[in-house]
């Protein structure tokens, strides 16, 4: 199926992916992940890390600029189980970019082949990257996002995933789907994936058909919205779009969110964590402000779980 659930960083962790696996989406992500976390064994035990056997196919996104550390981390993150890799030079978090890594490196072309370049020879999985269309608007940039990708296709890579914004607008404005389809136009031999605005079915499904690319990564429009990828999926195969989930259908998946988070943290953190999952699961109730105001206001499992079944009527 040509969609899949994006790298999502502090979204796409083990309860959204198995979600998203459940519905319908036949490939999903990890969240960033910092190369020299593969590389302490201590952390990398941690369950957080490692995938479970219904979430594949799963994919590991690393970030990181030394060659030698990205090979190693994907090496390791292959070992223990994950499908792919995906090298994250697109993240445009101000920090992210004051250390070098992520979008910043789409200044520096040559080091994104090198670390492409030690990755591939590191692992026998399929290695993705994922960009953006440039640094910034300006023509260096656009050259070296060029230059990227056609070294990219030349050295065979698996695909790239596009978003179609350059670092310095992060979110700001609309995507810039031309570009994107622009690249496949570009290197028909290559598998391209497109990303950026994709809030709905029918808008994944229209960059499909117009823009010719391979497929479409569903990243925000995902959060709190696993039913997306069942309808995308409806679509692709000519089919009427599934039926929206009833108010009741809607509470025993954030049901089963929550509880799949509260086992795995500890319970005030799983509270607080949950909250940027409840505001996305609340726009779709009729009464969004005040099933919203109830659950951000819960500060224990109970009061979670009654507001949960107290708005969405289930038991």
């Amino acid at each position: 199926m040509p969609f899949f659930q994006a790298p999502l960083s502090g979204y796409s962790d083990k309860p959204m992916r198995i979600l998203a696996r459940q519905f319908s989406s036949p490939l999903v992500f990890t969240g960033v992940m910092l190369d020299k976390t593969a590389l302490h064994p201590a952390a990398i035990k941690k369950n957080i890390f490692n995938p479970d056997d219904n979430e594949h196919p799963v994919g590991a996104q690393i970030l990181g600029n030394d060659p030698k550390t990205m090979a190693k981390s994907a090496a390791v993150f292959e070992k223990i189980g994950y499908d792919l890799i995906d090298l994250n030079f697109a993240c445009p978090v101000p920090r992210v970019l004051r250390r070098r890594r992520g979008g910043f490196l789409l200044t520096k072309p040559y080091i994104v082949m090198e670390i492409y370049k030690a990755v591939r020879d590191a692992v026998s999985c399929p290695v993705l990257m994922k960009l953006r269309t440039g640094f910034d608007s300006s023509d260096a940039a656009k050259e070296d996002f060029r230059q990227i990708c056609t070294e990219a296709a030349e050295q065979g890579v698996d695909a790239l995933v596009i978003h179609g914004r350059d670092v310095v607008k992060n979110y700001r404005g609309k995507a810039d789907w031309g570009i994107i389809a622009e690249v496949k136009r570009r290197f028909p031999q290559t598998k391209i994936f497109g990303s950026g605005d994709i809030f709905d079915a029918e808008s994944a499904l229209q960059r499909l058909t117009t823009c010719k690319v391979d497929g479409v990564i569903i990243a925000r429009g995902a959060i709190g919205n696993p039913w997306i990828f069942k309808e995308v999926r409806a679509l692709f195969e000519g089919k009427p779009k599934p039926a929206k989930p009833t108010l009741t259908e809607q509470g025993q998946v954030i049901l089963r969110h929550f509880e799949m988070i509260a086992s795995s943290h500890e319970i005030t953190k799983a509270v607080r964590y949950f909250r940027k999952f409840s505001v996305a699961y609340c726009r779709r109730h009729p009464q969004r402000k005040k099933v919203q105001t109830a659950l951000m206001a819960a500060v224990s499992k109970e009061e979670v779980l009654k507001a949960i079944k107290k708005w969405y009527g289930v038991g």
